[in-house]
């Protein structure tokens, strides 16, 4: 009955608009067609009751909307090829029941950031290049509509009080958004997005993003409970490597996620996924990465995966590594493996100032077994840069040797990154630890080296 009634509505508004429409001879101009088409999509938006949206099921009301609007656009004989009318309705129905013009990107699967800073300027990320789409919403207010229609089906909201968001879409893509009078040109989003199928160990090698002498050994690591961490900038692609890595835990342990935001797609069956849960408007009720890493040890725990690493909670991930819960992973944001050494170092200290450096040091020396750089290139590829061991500490040092190595040599004529990937010749100490778990490391493993 509510579906029938809304129905009603949209004929009853398209009927009003339709005195509005030109004869049939057609719009004179591009400016004219433009006017009539904001007219009929504003006019139609206005006349729903979202109330009564809600309450039909999804696929009963894009069916019947789209056969109506359709129909309407039709009997007016509007100058537009099929093409250009199907693209009309579609606009129309993702302003209605989804997101708008962000539709058509969400459902691009090359697409992996969507950036829009203002209501005229849209940014995309396809295959690692940033480009701008020829997209834009009408006006701030469109913009806003949008945002508020993601935040709240999360339970969020975004207004002058509270000019920033962070929030999770249906399909798992993280959102980001802030507006005025923070952002001084608009509402400024920004959406990083995920593939519905997850890239795979065999992907990063025909990629060229990981040799596969390095993925043995790392399959070799994560299968031996060594304690990895992925070191990169943001973008680098750290997430899907953690993804790939974790593909190497044996089936039939027990994996517990944590994550500010749920990313990760374990391909295990005994996999628990926690996130963490921001203050309301009230400030109270937050439930940060260190809350829920010192509740996954009392949940028996084979494997801890920390999707990034970036706060106090760093002391408690290093405590589990060294009282028995090997094999953890995890990431942080730093340049080089020194760097995400030393910030792990400064976020320990965060946590527990009463330690000395040299103490800290030495925890961090004893917990960690592997840094693996991940780095995003110029020409927007990403691929591992260095394995590092991390061997002991030598006086008040943490001392560490380079596995393998990519090496870029220069950059083509096609913008194309040109380098090597080389192993350093050294055999890493915990080779016996594989050796013992059935997983020898073949003498030319580590004698490698690949052009790219």
């Amino acid at each position: 009955m509510g579906s029938s009634r809304l129905i009603d509505r949209v004929r009853g508004a398209q009927q009003r608009f339709k005195s509005a429409a030109p004869a049939s001879g057609g719009v004179q101009n591009n400016e004219e067609f433009d006017r009539i088409k904001k007219a009929l999509h504003q006019e139609l938006i206005e006349s729903l009751d979202f109330d009564q949206v809600s309450q039909t099921p999804r696929e009963e009301l894009a069916a019947r909307l789209r056969a109506t609007l359709t129909e309407q656009v039709e009997l007016r004989n509007l100058p537009l090829n099929r093409l250009e009318r199907e693209r009309l309705v579609e606009e129309i129905l993702d302003d209605i029941l989804g997101l708008g013009p962000l539709e058509p990107l969400l459902r691009d699967p090359e697409i992996s950031e969507i950036l829009i800073n203002g209501p005229e300027h849209v940014y995309v990320e396809k295959k690692g290049n940033l480009q701008r789409y020829p997209l834009r919403f009408q006006d701030n207010r469109h913009l806003m509509q949008i945002i508020d229609r993601i935040v709240s089906a999360v339970g969020r909201r975004v207004d002058e009080t509270t000019p920033m968001v962070d929030a999770r879409l249906s399909d798992g893509s993280r959102f980001n958004a802030i507006i005025p009078p923070l952002a001084l040109d608009g509402p400024t989003v920004s959406i990083r997005r995920f593939g519905t199928v997850p890239i795979m160990a065999e992907d990063l090698v025909a990629l060229g993003s990981c040799p596969r002498p390095v993925l043995e050994v790392l399959r070799g690591a994560v299968a031996s409970h060594l304690n990895v961490i992925i070191s990169g900038g943001t973008g680098s692609g750290k997430t899907t490597l953690l993804n790939v890595l974790s593909s190497f835990i044996p089936e039939g342990e027990r994996i517990i996620t944590i994550e500010d935001s749920a990313e990760l797609q374990l391909q295990q069956s005994h996999v628990v996924r926690l996130e963490t849960r921001p203050a309301n408007l009230e400030g109270r009720g937050e439930v940060n990465q260190r809350d829920l890493l010192k509740n996954c040890l009392r949940m028996r725990p084979d494997r801890i995966i920390l999707g990034e690493i970036r706060g106090s909670e760093a002391i408690d991930m290093l405590q589990a590594m060294n009282t028995g819960h090997d094999g953890s992973l995890g990431t942080i944001h730093s340049n080089t493996p020194r760097d995400a050494l030393s910030r792990m170092e400064t976020m320990v200290s965060m946590g527990m100032s009463n330690l000395t450096d040299k103490t800290i040091r030495e925890m961090i020396a004893r917990a960690l077994h592997l840094v693996v750089q991940q780095t995003r290139l110029p020409d927007g590829t990403r691929r591992i840069t260095a394995v590092t061991e991390i061997i002991g500490m030598e006086s008040n040092v943490i001392t560490t040797q380079d596995i393998f190595l990519f090496e870029q040599t220069g950059i083509d004529e096609e913008g194309k990154v040109r380098g090597h990937f080389r192993a350093t010749g050294v055999r890493p100490k915990f080779a016996d630890k594989l050796a013992r778990n059935g997983i020898p490391l073949p003498a030319d493993l580590f004698r490698f080296r690949m052009e790219v």
